[in-house]
């Protein structure tokens, strides 16, 4: 059975930068990170939260992150899931988790709510 090998980047802000320019780059909706970090029993330092109006769209969100983040810095996705009907894809790179969601099912759920004490950021649209 083969490992999978994963590089840690050592710079998180590198990744978070990076993450955040491929969904913009692609058209995604209402970009949010939070930083969950500083909070107890956190499970990595940032979420990453975004959304688009089409399960195609999601689908070529979460592929162009994973593209970028190999080609700039040269880190694979940990693990991923959701491909299958590409409503809700998440990408786990250790120290930060990315949800791309079709947008109805982003509003559905509210994620983003349970971490409300966290510190949020909001990107502006391109």
């Amino acid at each position: 059975m083969a490992v999978k090998r994963v590089k840690k980047t050592s710079n998180t802000e590198d990744l978070l930068t990076c993450i955040v320019d491929a969904i913009q780059e692609k058209k995604g909706k209402n970009v949010v990170s939070l930083e969950i970090g500083v909070l107890p029993n956190a499970v990595c330092k940032y979420f990453v939260f975004c959304n688009a109006d089409s399960t195609t769209q999601v689908d070529a969100i979460a592929n162009n992150i994973e593209d970028k983040v190999l080609e700039k810095l040269g880190e694979k996705v940990y693990r991923s899931d959701g491909y299958q009907n590409a409503i809700w894809i998440v990408l786990d790179y250790i120290d930060i988790v990315v949800h791309v969601f079709q947008t109805e099912w982003r509003n559905y759920y509210r994620v983003e709510a349970l971490w409300a004490d966290a510190k949020a950021i909001q990107y502006e649209e391109v």
